[in-house]
């Protein structure tokens, strides 16, 4: 039997599980973040219908000419909200731009919403009629199981379990359709995405249609991640692992061209990029700070860490 690279959780374990189960939950989840800093989810309760459906319809948008999309493409936006062409991103340490476009849909809040001018409108697709409104169902789906997986940490984390209940509603949280087109000449130096760690809290990933994710390991090796069918994988972002002072691990990792071979194949990855508000504090907790773990980072708010990194990553100006 194929070893696994990351472990195994049940998320029902701990929604619907006895005291028992829900301990045994959050002592594995947290031993996973803390060790290796990804982990692989099962009965997560996304709907796998609904992960199809998206699929179909992000599979779609980007079989469209690039002239069509490019009409969703919101100058100014940094990319947080609809389409972003190929060649645009980078990882914040390579020049070298990822062999890849994307489209984003963020927060949905009423119009009468007091703070709606912070919560720019997600873009809808004439010629894709149901692609938007499908990720923001898919959207609310991750939330929800991203919301429990928070509660199970913040619980690991002797905070109570509801700390990170109010930082989250309505956050800043992004949900992106990648695609990797088909490779047709050598790549100068580039790979499909650069290795990089996540900006946010923690990320969501339902299995991408082709393989190619590797994490770098506490060996140092770079190991291939194949979530088993119906598994998403979550990882940790900065913005956790800041908050935790390290003691949480934001793992790098990266997306590899497949064989010359595959090379015709193209690649659809959906992650979901858990964010706070922009006001949440990310002060490392007192409790992650001791002589053996000394304060590693200053205070900064969620909003300003974000800002800094899509200026590092090429999206903002």
């Amino acid at each position: 039997m194929r070893k696994r690279a990351i472990p195994v959780v049940d998320l029902s374990k701990f929604t619907e599980g006895n005291a028992e189960e829900r301990a045994a939950f959050v002592k594995k989840l947290g031993e996973a973040f803390h060790e290796i800093g990804f982990v692989g989810v099962i009965n997560h309760g996304i709907p796998k219908e609904l992960i199809e459906r998206f699929y179909a319809t992000s599979k779609g948008f980007f079989a469209m000419p690039t002239d069509t999309k490019r009409k969703y493409e919101v100058p100014g936006m940094a990319g947080q909200r609809g389409y972003t062409s190929f060649g645009k991103e980078h990882a914040k340490q390579s020049q070298v731009a990822d062999l890849k476009e994307f489209f984003q849909i963020g927060q949905e809040v009423a119009a009468d919403h007091p703070a709606a001018d912070k919560y720019p409108a997600n873009v809808h697709v004439a010629e894709a009629p149901s692609f938007t409104s499908t990720g923001i169902e898919l959207y609310q789906a991750f939330e929800k199981a991203g919301g429990a997986l928070l509660q199970a940490i913040a619980i690991h984390l002797e905070l109570g379990e509801h700390y990170f209940d109010d930082k989250i509603e309505e956050g800043n949280s992004i949900l992106r359709a990648i695609h990797y087109p088909p490779i047709t000449v050598e790549p100068a130096s580039a790979i499909r995405a650069e290795q990089h760690e996540d900006i946010n809290l923690i990320t969501l990933l339902v299995g991408a249609s082709a393989g190619g994710l590797q994490l770098f390991n506490m060996e140092e090796e770079w190991v291939n991640i194949m979530p088993e069918e119906d598994e998403i994988v979550i990882n940790v972002g900065d913005m956790l692992q800041r908050l935790t002072n390290n003691y949480l691990k934001s793992t790098t990792h990266r997306v590899v061209n497949p064989p010359k071979e595959e090379w015709h194949l193209p690649r659809l990855s959906i992650p979901f990029f858990l964010h706070p508000k922009g006001d949440m504090d990310l002060t490392c907790l007192a409790k992650c700070v001791n002589e053996a773990h000394p304060l590693a980072y200053e205070p900064i708010t969620a909003g300003e860490y974000l800002d800094e990194r899509l200026r590092e990553i090429g999206l903002k100006k």
